[in-house]
């Protein structure tokens, strides 16, 4: 049985949840979806230039568990610029 999933601590609220390939109608396109947790960990990482432990720290999860979220957001960000997917960014549960 998988372990239980604790919840992370989301403070960034983006106000876009959509981008697509530029002409492309959307009725074609195949859509990726970024989670929230994901979306945090890049802005963390990338924008704000945190450490992993710093990052994993303000999301109050593990270094390893953080990791993990950041590879996967980085691996859906790419192959939706590479194959020419939508990214949905889903929004956050209050």
């Amino acid at each position: 049985m998988p372990r239980h999933k604790l919840p992370r601590f989301i403070r960034f609220n983006p106000n876009v949840y959509y981008f697509k390939p530029q002409g492309i109608p959307m009725r074609i396109l195949e859509e990726i979806v970024l989670f929230s947790d994901e979306l945090e960990a890049l802005k963390l990482y990338e924008i704000d230039g945190l450490k992993q432990i710093q990052a994993a720290t303000k999301m109050k999860i593990s270094q390893p568990t953080f990791a993990r979220i950041l590879g996967t957001a980085h691996k859906k960000i790419t192959e939706a610029i590479i194959r020419g997917k939508a990214i949905r960014i889903e929004q956050k549960s209050l």
